[in-house]
């Protein structure tokens, strides 16, 4: 499915224009009727001549409402640049030209409509114009068209035009993500609230759950309609009606994003590509308070300029924009600026949820140059570098783009060398060489430390490993074992050290332990509690299964297994066992057997119900 937009001034005929080619008045409101104007968004679609469906939006021409057109152009295909014939080309034709310049939308068809109220030397002048108009613009080389919306004329070689057009566009791509900006949110009699927009992104379902952002109110999907027929499924690049459960339609506003939960975030700070349209009455400043159009989206917004003072019209340059409220932008996505009459200019999101920068900073203009600018790979790498350690589906999220075309460049940047693949089983763990290094460094640094710190210590337990260096569960299983490959550290189920390292005691501390050790076998079932050790040492017997702590109590490795077989072993015949028969078989007080039998439900050997422990199954 494809989306047409219309474009140009007021009294051009863009909405007779649409009523000529599918039947359709886009004009909605009794105001608009009655002024013949349109204000508002307006919407139909029409079958070609191949037999495809399409959608048509139709936006309004007049200066004053230059907000409402540029909610509906951002989803745009193709673009239909509509010029009266009589009067050429007008002042809000080159505002509106200018912002689908800055929204890149380079399939268009430039319609001269009225061309039935002139003669043919008078379209061949205002074609030369429109030539010029558009020489320097995303539209360049556009075919030009004459019609007349009034008798019909030229309309089936438009629609025929049209066809063509769209068969140079690829499919929209499905890559799991949907995003449907709202344009329209109403409530139907019987069936609750509505919103409509263009599905870019991925599909939605009957069924589905959904989020509309920035609010994060959370609804599900209870019908779905294009072009007035219901649909089970919508796919990218649809007009979409959706009727929403669990939510009402005042808790919606015009400019939300639809799309399922978890993985879009709102931020209020972004980098971008700025470029200021040759005809703004001023330069683009430093600090410039303007108005931001992003998808159906408008919100104030301050322009930080991140080298110059000022960027002159017709120049482009770099800047972040920091935004009143949350706005939900991806990598890639294109941008209008406007202060209170002038479209001043627009660019391209190329980081999400940015720092605050110091400006003139030569490192960070080279970054943005490359996610502006950069080739595939440059661009996946400078990502990765935000999010490492990434697997393929958060570097693709990061991005905007497939996890095929992202699996593809993270490939190509791990066969150069540029980057670092810890994954396994075929499923990516991306490191740059940079950050592999950094981490490389900052874990082998910490277990030395350690080592230093506490040299009778068999390594640096796992977890504090992990905090050290902020890696999620999953991630740290994989460093771990990269590193242990690389015979770089040693690692086991609770340590991780350094493989020269081993604990090694000094006579003295020998004597200790060995003291230690016979004070704990002289009574195995009720050894003393008085008895001090250096507790460095006892985390030594600990590591080495000399000893077994069960609370404030120690007990000797082998004392500890013949103890727990022999509860175990009376549990299973006895179906329990209570503290009362566990004395018994040791001839123990309450505390030390009280002691045994909470380490053993610690660990999962037994349970307890009541005043008896019961065997887990294993």
């Amino acid at each position: 499915m494809f989306v047409i937009g219309t474009a140009g001034h007021v009294d051009h005929g863009k909405s007779t224009l649409i009523r000529a080619m599918s039947g359709i008045d886009p004009d909605r409101l009794k105001e608009e009727k009655s002024r013949g104007m349109t204000i508002e968004l307006g919407f139909a679609w029409v079958t070609l001549p191949s037999g495809r469906e399409v959608s048509i939006v139709d936006v309004p021409g007049h200066e004053r409402f230059v907000r409402n057109m540029l909610m509906g152009v951002g989803g745009v295909d193709l673009a239909l640049l509509i010029i009266a014939a009589d009067e050429g080309v007008m002042p809000q034709t080159r505002e509106h030209l200018a912002i689908l310049d800055l929204l890149d939308i380079r399939h268009g068809i430039v319609v001269l409509t009225k061309a039935d109220l002139v003669d043919k030397d008078w379209l061949d002048l205002v074609s030369a114009e429109v030539e010029e108009a558009i020489a320097d613009t995303s539209l360049a080389g556009s075919p030009i068209v004459s019609v007349s919306g009034e008798t019909g004329q030229g309309i089936p070689e438009l629609l025929t035009l049209i066809d063509a057009r769209l068969d140079e566009l690829p499919a929209h791509a499905d890559i799991g993500r949907p995003r449907l900006p709202v344009d329209r949110a109403f409530t139907m009699s019987g069936f609750g609230a509505v919103v409509t927009g263009t599905l870019s992104g991925g599909r939605l379902r009957i069924g589905q759950e959904v989020t509309l952002l920035p609010s994060g109110k959370r609804a599900r999907i209870r019908g779905l309609q294009s072009h007035q027929s219901s649909l089970d499924e919508a796919l990218p690049g649809a007009r979409v009606a959706v009727n929403l459960s669990g939510i009402e339609h005042t808790d919606i506003s015009r400019g939300d994003i639809l799309t399922t939960p978890g993985w879009l975030k709102p931020t209020t700070a972004f980098d971008v590509s700025l470029r200021v349209v040759n005809d703004a009455p001023r330069p683009i400043r430093h600090n410039h308070h303007l108005a931001l159009f992003s998808g159906s989206r408008e919100v104030p917004v301050t322009v930080r300029l991140l080298e110059g003072d000022a960027v002159a019209p017709g120049q482009s340059g770099w800047a972040q924009i920091k935004s009143s409220e949350p706005v939900c932008v991806l990598h890639g996505d294109r941008f209008v600026l406007r202060d209170t009459q002038d479209t001043m200019g627009g660019g391209v999101v190329l980081d999400v949820d940015a720092p605050r920068h110091r400006r003139n900073d030569s490192d960070l203009i080279a970054r943005l140059d490359t996610l502006a600018s950069g080739s595939g790979e440059d661009v996946t790498l400078s990502k990765l570098t935000d999010v490492e350690p990434a697997t393929v589906p958060e570097l693709a999220k990061a991005i905007n783009q497939s996890e095929e075309e992202t699996r593809s460049a993270a490939a190509d940047l791990v066969a150069s060398g540029a980057a670092i693949d810890i994954g396994e089983d075929g499923k990516p763990l991306l490191y740059t060489v940079a950050g592999w290094s950094a981490l490389r460094s900052t874990a082998l640094n910490a277990i030395n430390e350690y080592h230093s710190k506490y040299p009778l210590r068999p390594g640096v337990p796992r977890e504090a490993l992990r905090g050290q260096l902020k890696l999620k569960a999953a991630p740290f299983v994989r460093v771990v074992s990269a590193l242990s490959a690389s015979g770089e550290i040693r690692a086991d189920a609770s340590w991780i050290s350094s493989p020269s390292h081993y604990p090694k005691l000094g006579p003295q501390q020998q004597s200790t332990v060995d003291s230690y050790l016979r004070s704990l076998s002289a009574d195995p079932y009720s050894p003393p509690t008085d008895s001090p050790i250096d507790p460095e040492l006892l985390v030594l017997l600990e590591s080495r299964g000399e000893v077994v702590r069960a609370g404030d109590v120690v007990f000797l490795g082998t004392v500890f297994k013949e103890m727990t077989d022999r509860v175990v072993e009376h549990a299973r015949a006895g179906g329990a066992v209570s503290i009362t028969e566990v004395r018994g078989l040791f001839g123990s007080s309450r505390k030390y057997v009280l002691a045994l039998l909470e380490e053993l439900d610690r660990r999962g050997i037994t349970v307890r119900r009541g005043d008896d422990r019961f065997v887990r199954d294993l």
